[in-house]
């Protein structure tokens, strides 16, 4: 069984199966905020969405993040540093890549264990 979450016409926020939560990418709902700012948006997001799913951070399995400029790396770091859990932290990727709308600086997927 397959569970959907905030399905709309062209994606769904999460789905989860067979004890795994596959998030989409989350990005800043205020996009004027620099990239901390928006990085601290998007992690509170998945928060929000792992706990609806009744899992959390400590689970993430791994995680992939999309910077619209990599010289924003440091400022998505500090942001990722104080919200990841100290010895849980997943395996991750980041790329520099052209995001969908012009404002959002960060784009982060993760897939959790439920």
């Amino acid at each position: 069984m397959i569970d959907r979450y905030d399905v709309g016409a062209r994606m769904s926020e999460m789905a989860v199966h067979a004890g795994t939560v596959y998030l989409a990418g989350q990005v800043a709902a205020d996009d004027t905020q620099d990239a901390a700012g928006q990085t601290r948006q998007v992690l509170a997001a998945i928060d929000a969405l792992l706990a609806r799913a009744g899992t959390d951070k400590t689970r993430i399995l791994r995680a992939q993040i999309f910077l619209a400029d990599i010289a924003d790396f440091a400022a998505m770091n500090s942001a990722w540093d104080a919200w990841v859990v100290p010895g849980h932290a997943p395996p991750r990727a980041t790329v520099q890549a052209a995001l969908a709308r012009a404002g959002w600086k960060v784009e982060i997927v993760v897939t959790a264990a439920a």
